[in-house]
């Protein structure tokens, strides 16, 4: 149960698994299983501990289900706070693009966004599935029982670091993913800020809207095709984001 408790708190914040479109049934049953799997590893990682946890008591055993309950939502939050850097560069896009005006409700990911915004969202998703990502994610999660076993006290302080870190890495991938298209859009507005000077009856800055819509459409190919890439390394951040903490 201990074990269990930790992958369910995981499944229902860490992407993919935290999309609305998985039934809460399916993430039930994949914790379930995984727990079963991951029982053996665990009692041999927490030694005596975990044995005398049922055996010291009710309270001392509802404290070690809470605490299993926090360890897992903190190492999916920190997965979680990794996959947004690809929703934050559409984000961007979407906001130097003049796609901002456009959002819209996404039940599946519980979060508002554009265009562009869901766009790479939904493709964050396919691809770790597609590319079994998901199963580097969840091996992060089981080996995480080893290095921090069943009621074992957990370093709030270092997960507290690690989110710094990875706040500050969310921004930078995002950057990276969307800095190209961001400096093309930057100097279109310089251009049309040019051309107003020379020519102020063109009213260059009415077609500032439409250009750079379609200067987005046009080049968004650029930061879409790296995805995969993106993806990829994404994938091994959040492992080794999550190991840190456990470690």
């Amino acid at each position: 149960m201990l074990a269990g408790v930790r992958v369910a708190a995981f499944l229902m914040i860490a992407p993919p698994f935290a999309n609305r479109g998985i039934p809460g049934t399916v993430k039930a049953m994949l914790a379930g299983w995984l727990a079963i799997l991951v029982l053996p590893r665990a009692t041999a990682a927490g030694g005596p501990r975990v044995g005398t946890a049922i055996a010291s008591g009710t309270a001392v055993f509802v404290g070690d289900v809470v605490l299993q309950a926090l360890v897992g939502a903190g190492l999916g939050f920190l997965v979680a706070l990794v996959f947004s850097a690809v929703q934050s560069a559409g984000n961007m896009i979407d906001l130097f693009g003049g796609f901002q005006m456009a959002q819209a409700f996404d039940p599946m990911s519980m979060s508002n966004g554009s265009q562009f915004t869901r766009l790479y969202q939904m493709t964050a998703t396919v691809l770790l599935f597609t590319s079994g990502g998901y199963q580097l994610v969840v091996g992060g999660l089981l080996r995480t029982f080893e290095v921090l076993p069943l009621g074992a006290a957990f370093d709030l302080a270092a997960l507290a670091e690690t989110a710094t870190e990875g706040l500050t890495g969310m921004f930078l991938a995002a950057l990276q993913i969307a800095g190209p298209l961001i400096a093309v859009l930057f100097l279109a507005d310089i251009g049309l800020g040019l051309l107003t000077r020379v020519a102020p009856a063109l009213n260059a800055f009415a077609l500032g809207f439409p250009l750079k819509i379609l200067l987005t459409i046009l080049l968004a190919v650029s930061a879409y095709v790296a995805l995969p890439q993106v993806v990829d390394s994404l994938t091994g951040d959040a492992i080794e984001g999550m190991l840190g903490v456990a470690g």
